[in-house]
């Protein structure tokens, strides 16, 4: 595993830094000697041993994601994203954009996407970073998620990321002040940690459902609803850690197939609990098309002095 961002990681077990990973060599091991197998996929999972109270998504999940995401259906909100990340990351190291010069970074920029899943947002956002100011000069990613299922893919789709399976709860593995970008796409917020691992000048990027979000079909596809109150939830939760800088809306409309609902209905937080074969029946009596409208927020924060 060749990767520079191998450099901001620590071991889970001992807090010290990785070894440089010769090649051939699979798997990753600490200074102190704990070692972590490198999945034939290229991923690592650093849970080993450790153990976590929350569900993984399952194959079926990442699969019924997968395939609604490569449809494009979301394709505005990634490149929204990508000129987010972009601004963000050009802010934290103003050396990424340098006038007239080609001058080398001490480091190259870390976009560190918690909650990866199976990487569709982070490669259009590093699509986005090479093409823009100081993309000559390259961009290190990790993507951390708890699904093995979604990490396989993952490390198939952003082979120039270290994809780690990991649960965002537990203190991130990785050093304090390291990541110029966190992004958080639908996935559990650790504030403490997500401010811990920025650097002074790196920003919290956040994407949530609005609360009109797939109204159209969430009843019918028995999806979790949007609570009115969800965005000054957000803001609460990471009081004492980061300061809302800006806010963003995203408003897609969409026309889904019957195989696109049940996909939407599938890949999110219902997936657990929705019965797929009830789901399968229920989309066999729509139309061929419905008009969906996908409403989200992408929130910008920035990290508290004292953070």
């Amino acid at each position: 595993m060749e990767n520079s961002a191998l450099d901001a990681l620590i071991c889970p077990v001992c807090g010290l830094e990785f070894v440089e990973t010769l090649p051939g060599e699979n798997s990753l091991k600490c200074i102190d000697g704990h070692c972590f197998d490198i999945a034939r996929q290229g991923y690592v999972n650093l849970l080993s041993g450790r153990g976590t109270k929350f569900t993984q998504d399952t194959a079926e999940m990442v699969a019924a994601r997968e395939d609604f995401l490569d449809a494009g259906h979301y394709a505005p909100l990634a490149d929204a994203l990508g000129e987010v990340v972009g601004e963000v990351v050009r802010d934290a190291r103003p050396e990424c954009a340098p006038a007239g010069t080609s001058r080398p970074l001490v480091s190259r920029p870390l976009v560190l996407d918690a909650g990866t899943g199976a990487g569709y947002y982070l490669d259009r956002i590093l699509v986005n970073l090479a093409s823009g100011p100081g993309g000559e000069h390259g961009i290190d990613s990790i993507g951390l998620d708890i699904s093995k299922f979604a990490l396989r893919r993952a490390a198939r789709r952003n082979s120039g990321t270290v994809n780690l399976v990991w649960d965002l709860w537990q203190p991130l593995p990785v050093e304090a002040g390291r990541a110029d970008a966190v992004l958080v796409v639908f996935a559990p917020r650790n504030a403490a940690e997500f401010a811990r691992v920025l650097a002074p000048r790196g920003k919290l990027v956040v994407v949530t459902p609005r609360p009109g979000h797939l109204a159209q079909i969430a009843e019918l596809a028995g999806m979790l609803g949007i609570q009115p109150q969800k965005e000054a939830e957000l803001v609460q939760a990471m009081a004492g850690h980061f300061h809302l800088q800006e806010r963003r809306e995203v408003n897609v409309s969409l026309v889904l197939s019957p195989r696109d609902i049940q996909n939407v209905a599938l890949m999110g937080p219902s997936g657990h609990h929705v019965d797929p074969q009830h789901l399968a029946r229920t989309v066999l009596g729509l139309p061929a098309f419905t008009a969906v409208q996908a409403e989200f927020q992408i929130s910008i924060f920035s990290k508290l002095a004292a953070a």
